[in-house]
């Protein structure tokens, strides 16, 4: 049996971090604009999670970060909804439950933290991370909330926690 551990971010996991995301965008020809790529904290996601009613966390398996997702509060929100951001798994890791247990993970941070509500921004052809937002309670939302910067992500969900 494989052994993959799901730890917070430290900083020294930066530049691996970044390049999963990046790597991801590219396999998947994401768009580069208008989305979390563009993200001017991207290469600084410790600092950037490392402030209050946030969390980043990665897993790890032999020592490589393999995926990735956090959440943080929603900017230009109620300070009630917090935002699921940056969950992204390399290929390889899709499909072995990893994503429902950082899900899980994401989720009971934010309602430690003391988050009502939270809310999520995808793509639409990203039919396999829909399937597991609605299986955890997230619904479509006719228009964005807060103030992402994300502007190519056309499809907006929100969960009650």
């Amino acid at each position: 049996m494989e052994k993959y551990r799901i730890r917070k971010i430290k900083k020294e996991d930066n530049l691996a971090v970044a390049a999963l995301i990046r790597a991801v965008f590219d396999e998947l020809k994401i768009p580069k604009v208008g989305t979390a790529y563009e993200d001017p904290y991207l290469d600084l996601m410790y600092e950037e999670y490392n402030k209050p009613k946030s969390v980043y966390y990665v897993v790890e398996k032999d020592g490589k970060i393999i995926g990735s997702a956090g959440v943080a509060p929603l900017e230009n929100e109620a300070e009630t909804i917090c935002e699921l951001q940056k969950m992204y798994f390399l290929p390889e890791t899709r499909g072995l439950g990893l994503g429902s247990q950082m899900m899980a993970q994401c989720l009971e941070s934010a309602k430690d933290f003391g988050f009502e509500n939270c809310y999520l921004e995808t793509m639409p052809f990203m039919l396999d991370a829909q399937k597991l937002y609605k299986k955890v309670g997230f619904e479509y939302l006719e228009s964005p909330m807060g103030s992402t910067g994300h502007t190519s992500c056309p499809i907006w969900m929100l969960k009650k926690l």
